[in-house]
This record gives C-alpha cells, structure tokens and sequence, in this order.
C-alpha cells in the first residue's frame, strides 16, 4: 500500500454520498431550461459598455466592499435603508454562506417540494438535514402543514422561493407573515424572478428580526456576472459576512452591475416583454389541451402525463432544450420551459404541438 489517501479515506461522508448540480449541455440549441433573459444588453449600449471596462485594473484585487455597488442595488431592490447588503457570487454562494454559518447548531434545513433544489443539496452536502412540506395538489403551500413542521423540527433555517421554482406561483403574503411570525430561526426569502412577478416582501424587511431577503441579478438579464446579494438587519448581516471569503466579486462583474444599473430602465422594459410572451406561452399551451400552472416567474410549468421523456427528447432533437425532472416522484410527468423571445417561443410551441 503506498499509503496515498483515496476521497472515500479523507471526504466526509455528506459529500460522498452527494450528487452535483447537472447543467445540461446546450450547445446549438435554442436554450429554454434555465430561466434566462434571452435579451441581453442592446447593441446601442455595449460599446458604452466595453468603455466602462476599459479602465479595470485586471492586475489589482477588485474592491472587497464595492460601497457604490451595494447602494445602486439597495435602491434596486427597494431596500429600506436601515438593512445592510452582502454580496455573493450569485445567490448559490449566499445560500451556501447561510446553511454553513447554521452548521454546528444540529438543526435542520426547511422548505417546500418541489422548489429550487440548492437548499436540499447544500444542506446535506453540509450535513445538515433538509425536510420539505410537499406543495399541495395545485402546487400551493400548505400553512398548516408548514408550520406544524416548523414546531416539529425547530429548523435553524426556512427557505421559501417567491415566486416558487418549477411551479411559477407565489406563496400568499399572509402566509409569509404566518411564518416569519412563529419560526424558530431565520426565514430566507429568496425573491430570484422579482423582476417578473412584480412584487416584493422587501419592506416586510425589519418587521421581523429574523427575516432576510435573497436576490440575484440571474434573471434580469446578467446571469453570466454572478452576482447576488443578501439583505437584512446589521446584526444578521455582519455575522454572515465574517464567511464571505475576501474579493468574491470580481472587478468586471462590479463594473458591469453598476453599469447596468444606471440603465435599469433597459432591464425592466425587457422583464415586461417576457411577461407578455409569458401570457401568451400560456394561452398556447393551454390551447393544446395542456394542464399548465399559471406563473408569477419567467418559465410555465405544464403537465404531458407518461410522455414527459419523450416529448423532451423529441424537443431536443428539434434543436430545443427544456428543463425534465426525470425520477423527480411528483414531477415525472412535467416540463419547465423558460419564456424566450417571440421567435424562441415560436419554435417551442410549433415543435411541441408537432410531437402532442
């Protein structure tokens, strides 16, 4: 034996035991599986764009707290101004920060099933346990059965996706409040497609001290800086950031934020024809007969019972890539696909109606 250890020697068994994240590949496809703006910035800006780039110093570490940033996003977001902001390289960084700062307590993670899948495989790739209260028959919280959790589990965190992801809907404000009122820890409002659903718990922020709101810039057309952010009360906020590690957003991800930014207006016109062609993606499918959930979000989620694979597979070999959930036990039978321009949506429904 040379005495050179193997991963299954030194890995903790949480992390063996793991999967990770799947990215499907989408190379020449029309790519409908991941909650994209198909936009991106207009030509008219991307050479004032380029310019503010020019002057980044690639050879010196970006700021560690990109003060200027961090208050364009709190006005961004509609941040009340007694909240602090932390940045993360996208909001999975954030989430990871959060359930690793809980680690040690020996008290669970909770969501709801089906939602944004992160929460359950960072939590158990930390060790922690992660329960879900299955979303009723129509895909819609059920209070009772989540705060009776609550009392049961005593989690350290409760994370709740708002809209919800792959369903689309939003949870009921009042029972946002039921829950942020009875739970035993922190309670993560993770508001990623805010953009599309035109609502925000944001100045429910402070009401209650142990509520945080998660955002991200993903889905508003600059998913490819990484950038996300926490906000909450100074107490929670400072704690947290002692585990943000030093210079995690880079220089180019900072100067393009802030640039986007001061052309918000672009971002949000491009959010409302998204939500147009969402509404229209969802007469069309209901059109063809299709169970299809209504969505506050940038995808529609729609049922194509014991055919699922198939009509995925069918989709892809027409040059276009949705999202399955193949041995999801509640999903099987559902697709997501993600509202792209008029002409990407175009050729989805065509080729979908071809394959029904």
């Amino acid at each position: 034996m040379s005495g050179k250890s193997l991963p299954q020697d030194l890995l903790r068994p949480a992390v063996l035991s793991s999967h990770a994240y799947a990215v499907a590949d989408s190379s020449g496809l029309i790519k409908l599986d991941a909650m994209e703006n198909p936009y991106g910035l207009p030509e008219s800006l991307r050479g004032a764009w380029l310019e503010c780039l020019h002057d980044a110093e690639l050879n010196r570490y970006p700021y560690a707290r990109p003060e200027e940033l961090m208050r364009a996003l709190a006005l961004h977001g509609g941040i009340p101004a007694d909240m602090e902001l932390m940045l993360g390289n996208g909001s999975d960084e954030l989430i990871q920060i959060l359930i690793s700062a809980v680690a040690g307590a020996g008290r669970p993670i909770l969501g709801v099933d089906p939602t944004f899948v992160m929460y359950r495989i960072i939590a158990e790739q930390q060790g922690l346990a992660y329960h879900a209260v299955p979303l009723d028959g129509d895909f819609q919280l059920d209070l009772p059965a989540f705060l009776t959790a609550m009392e049961q589990h005593h989690p350290a965190i409760v994370f709740l996706d708002w809209p919800n992801n792959p369903s689309g809907q939003m949870h009921p404000v009042a029972s946002l409040e039921a829950i942020c009122a009875a739970a035993p820890g922190l309670v993560v409002v993770d508001e990623a497609y805010h953009a599309f659903s035109e609502a925000s718990f944001a100045d429910q922020l402070g009401r209650w001290p142990n509520l945080l709101l998660l955002r991200t810039l993903s889905k508003e057309g600059l998913a490819g800086l990484r950038l996300g952010f926490l906000a909450g009360p100074p107490a929670w906020i400072q704690e947290l950031d002692k585990l943000r590690l030093p210079y995690n957003i880079n220089i180019l991800t900072q100067k393009s934020a802030s640039f986007a930014l001061q052309h918000a207006e672009v971002l949000a016109l491009q959010a409302n024809e998204i939500r147009t062609q969402r509404e229209f993606v969802y007469e069309r499918l209901r059109d063809m007969g299709l169970q299809v959930l209504p969505s506050r979000a940038n995808f529609l989620l729609f049922a194509v019972p014991g055919r699922a694979a198939a009509i995925h597979t069918g989709l892809k070999n027409a040059g276009i890539l949705l999202k399955a959930f193949t041995g999801h036990p509640r999903l099987g039978d559902y697709l997501r696909v993600s509202i792209g321009t008029p002409a990407e949506n175009r050729a989805f429904l065509s080729a979908l109606e071809g394959l029904l």
